[in-house]
């Protein structure tokens, strides 16, 4: 159905008229633009309290135990020197056939020649929709931006809004007007990110053929509750996590791979995860995007991410981290959160990447509230949630590493709270309250 575009126009016009500024998301002339979130106009930033919880378990959220980091960092990425094919002769006979492999759903690729262009030095000029059909240039933009430490979210060789929001990150994070558009500007940023080739040929380990795997998992909670694990359905699921790379892309660059050991695949270098401390963090609900900065809110991490719903929004206001959990245990208690089809008793759902939450959990001081992974991270930032914000799980495992306990989280929602609210005058002193009053409705 078509708009009317001076009701499109009428919101910002009302605001103009009232003195009001409004966070500023996606327009088609300009593309994505972001409000400064350290600027003392948006708020008064010096009189947030540093929130020291400690970590303790609460209603309705997975749990194990207590909420602390129970294992060291096993990142996702290929963090060391990727694994070199070493001259081997042909297998015999035909490879192994992984369990539940996706049906192809776009034209077949050409692996050499996609590998060869995405390894050129060369960047696209726009972001125009692609398509089906994967893109060397975009693929190559994609990787650059992950090992820049701005998630595009899965790498798939195409564009779309997580890739654009991912460039305006890119360039709040260097001091530019947020814009969202290629330019000689974004390729000399992501120059110094691109000595190296970006898809790279990978052995595959005894522990990545290892399993354990569970080739279907159920969408009922009832079904999944009798599951000891919600792992991975086969190694090339697994793989493509480790890579960050979308499962389907991952096997049409690799055709007829059975993704067994000792197998040489092609696969995305990410490089190491971010190292900076995470002090403040940002769920931007207008934009779809979790924004973390330092003490100082210098921008340093940016993650696409589905924030809450129409039905069962994401809280308001300032929250903290209360906890961290990597691989929890999820409690499902339809009382207290929602009800998932017939399931109308409280279940315990074992660990696992596919399970409601994925593989992290990061809880808030609202109860029953956090940021966690997800089974499907193609869908991030296409569909809702039930009021948690999710993220892909390789972003939410390096989020948990970068956080503790007591980081302030801001919700912003552009409808009800600080992002649309009177700029305080410059000589005015910091107020009482914790941020500027919400408009009135």
């Amino acid at each position: 159905m078509k708009m009317n575009p001076s009701i499109l126009l009428l919101p910002a016009l009302l605001a103009l008229s009232s003195g009001v500024a409004v966070a500023q998301t996606y327009d088609t002339q300009h593309g994505y633009r972001y409000r400064d979130y350290a600027d003392p106009a948006y708020g008064y930033r010096d009189a947030y309290p540093q929130i020291e919880a400690a970590p303790q378990p609460y209603e309705g959220q997975p749990e194990v135990g207590t909420y602390q980091l129970q294992q060291p960092y096993q990142p996702y990425g290929p963090n060391q020197a990727l694994q070199q094919p070493a001259p081997a002769a042909p297998p015999a006979g035909d490879p192994p056939v992984a369990a539940n492999p996706p049906a192809p759903v776009v034209p077949a690729l050409v692996p050499a020649t996609f590998i060869a262009q995405a390894n050129d030095a060369v960047l696209p000029d726009s972001l125009k929709r692609s398509g089906k059909q994967a893109i060397p240039a975009i693929a190559r933009l994609q990787i650059l931006l992950d090992r820049a430490n701005v998630s595009p979210g899965v790498i798939d060789g195409m564009s779309g809004g997580n890739l654009a929001k991912a460039v305006s990150a890119l360039e709040n994070m260097n001091g530019m007007p947020s814009t969202g558009r290629m330019g000689p500007q974004i390729d000399a940023i992501l120059a110094s990110f691109g000595e190296r080739p970006v898809l790279v040929p990978y052995v595959i380990t005894a522990a990545d053929a290892a399993g354990p795997f569970v080739p279907t998992i159920p969408k009922d909670y009832g079904e999944m509750a009798q599951l000891p694990r919600l792992a991975y359905r086969n190694a090339g699921e697994a793989l493509a996590e480790r890579f960050h790379m979308d499962e389907g892309f991952l096997r049409r660059l690799n055709p007829g791979a059975g993704f067994a050991e000792g197998e040489t695949i092609t696969v995305a270098d990410v490089g190491p995860p971010a190292k900076t401390k995470v002090y403040h963090l940002v769920a931007d609900s207008a934009a779809r995007q979790l924004l973390g900065y330092d003490q100082q809110w210098n921008l340093v991490v940016a993650y696409p991410a589905t924030i809450g719903s129409t039905d069962m929004p994401s809280p308001s206001g300032i929250h903290a981290v209360k906890a961290i959990a990597i691989d929890p245990v999820y409690w499902y208690r339809p009382k207290v959160n929602f009800q998932q089809g017939k399931n109308d008793k409280a279940l315990k759902l074992a660990p696992g990447p596919n399970g409601p939450v994925g593989a992290v959990w990061i809880g808030l001081d609202k109860p029953t509230y956090g940021i966690h992974g997800t089974p499907e991270p193609s869908r991030i930032d296409k569909t809702n949630s039930h009021g948690c914000l999710r993220l892909t799980n390789w972003d939410a495992n390096e989020l948990a590493h970068l956080v503790r306990p007591g980081v302030d989280v801001e919700f912003v929602d552009p409808a009800r709270t600080a992002s649309v609210a009177p700029a305080a005058p410059p000589t005015v002193a910091p107020a009482e309250q914790p941020m500027p009053p919400p408009l009135a409705q």
